[in-house]
């Protein structure tokens, strides 16, 4: 690359840096105001929050543009990749109380692994998307089932679906809902991971998620 391609190419990174997390702010502020959300299956989960429990949420990673709303007020932390875009989101879901660590499956996994369980008992509930950051869609990796075992939380499956939507290009299909659509959030029963779970039982509660 040339020296003038580069500079350009890091200045609109900055830029990208500056401008991108308030515009994915604004976007989930305006569908926050909109969309009309009904729950199904939420009353376990604020059960757990209200007694002071602390989970492990889960979500596929094409799910993710809303599910600072219903975290808001809690405590939480997820892991972001150390990408140029994970940089864009840690930024953004700050702006809603969402403190973010750094790692991902290829670069880093370990410390942000260590960082979650260490988050975890510091009191704060960990969310994760367990085919991030690059898939296959739809396929849970072990990370998290590690993750329930190290710490002993239960693993909340959530996701949602939107009467009316765009999907992105991107490689997981992000689902952006419409304002004013119908949006419908489920919240399963949770996993729970032994302590002593070898790789056989870890395998078989990942094929479970």
């Amino acid at each position: 690359m040339s020296a003038p391609r580069r500079r350009w190419r890091d200045r609109r990174r900055r830029l990208e840096l500056v401008l991108a997390p308030h515009l994915i702010s604004a976007v989930l502020q305006l569908l926050a105001l909109t969309v009309r959300v009904r729950l199904v299956g939420f009353d376990r989960l604020l059960d757990r929050w209200r007694r002071g429990e602390r989970v492990i949420l889960v979500f596929w990673h094409d799910r993710a543009l809303l599910m600072p709303l219903q975290v808001r007020g809690q405590p939480v932390c997820i892991m972001n990749s150390l990408s140029h875009d994970g940089e864009i989101v840690s930024r953004a879901v700050a702006r809603w109380g969402i403190r973010s660590v750094r790692g991902s499956a290829t670069r880093g996994g370990l410390r942000g692994f260590l960082q979650l369980v260490d988050a975890y008992r510091k009191g704060e509930n960990l969310v994760l998307a367990p085919d991030g950051p690059r898939g296959p869609r739809h396929e849970a990796k072990p990370g998290v089932i590690h993750l329930g075992k190290a710490t002993g939380a239960p693993i909340v499956p959530v996701s949602y679906a939107a009467r009316r939507c765009v999907r992105l290009g991107s490689w997981d299909r992000l689902i952006v809902p419409l304002p004013f659509s119908r949006v419908t959030f489920v919240v399963e029963e949770p996993l729970e991971v032994p302590r002593d779970a070898g790789a056989e039982r870890i395998e078989e509660l990942r094929h479970e998620l």
